[in-house]
């Protein structure tokens, strides 16, 4: 069991193109990997063992050592601040971070509120910019926000800004770019550093094709 290298993978989007970028790269996924309801799969003949999470816990799974390595946006990994090793953009699933709101409206000059699933990264950017708010933390559907008056402002993850667009909303500002991330456990990088070297070079060669 010892051999096995784990990977923390997030479910969704994201999970559809690490795994097709992993076959690129001629790693040996059966086909029933993509449908697989299974939370930890184990690919024998790779001596990978893979955990499916969600997005925002790939980087604590990675931190805590319980996967050697794992596949995050770097939105969660701004917004998380936690200790791994990046080791390579894989240039999948490109968003960015951005501030929206009503179109044609200013902010409160006494503490306007801001919502967002990403309180960390609102908090800093708002603060780089001279500027008090209070952040209230939203799960889901943040395009709601403005709308119903909780808040005047949101940051969120921006895809094609048709969500925006169907809400009434418009872009404010761009804060950041976000592409899905390569990162290592230190202590595991230490320990297997040779294979998980070989990792990042097989993905590397198909990712800077």
């Amino acid at each position: 069991m010892n051999s096995f290298l784990t990977i923390a993978m997030p479910k969704g989007r994201i999970f559809e193109e690490a795994a097709d970028l992993l076959r690129k790269a001629d790693f040996r996924l059966p086909p029933e990997f993509d449908d697989s309801r299974k939370l930890i799969l184990e690919i024998e003949e790779e001596n990978l063992r893979f955990i499916l999470a969600k997005p925002m816990d790939v980087v604590t799974y990675v931190e805590h050592g319980v996967a050697d390595v794992g596949i995050a946006g770097k939105d969660v990994m701004l917004e998380e601040e936690r200790d791994v090793y990046e080791l390579l953009d894989l240039k999948i699933s490109t968003c960015y971070l951005a501030v929206a709101g009503l179109p044609n409206t200013k902010i409160s000059d006494i503490t306007p509120k801001i919502a967002s699933k990403y309180p960390n990264v609102a908090s800093s950017y708002f603060r780089e910019q001279g500027e008090q708010v209070e952040i209230i933390k939203l799960n889901g559907s943040i395009e709601l926000a403005p709308l119903i008056g909780l808040a005047e402002r949101i940051v969120d993850i921006v895809s094609t800004g048709q969500t925006l667009k169907e809400n009434g909303l418009v872009e404010y500002a761009k804060i950041a770019d976000v592409t899905s991330r390569l990162i290592a456990n230190p202590v595991s990088y230490r320990i297997k550093e040779k294979r998980i070297t070989e990792i990042v070079d097989r993905l590397a060669e198909i990712v800077n094709q």
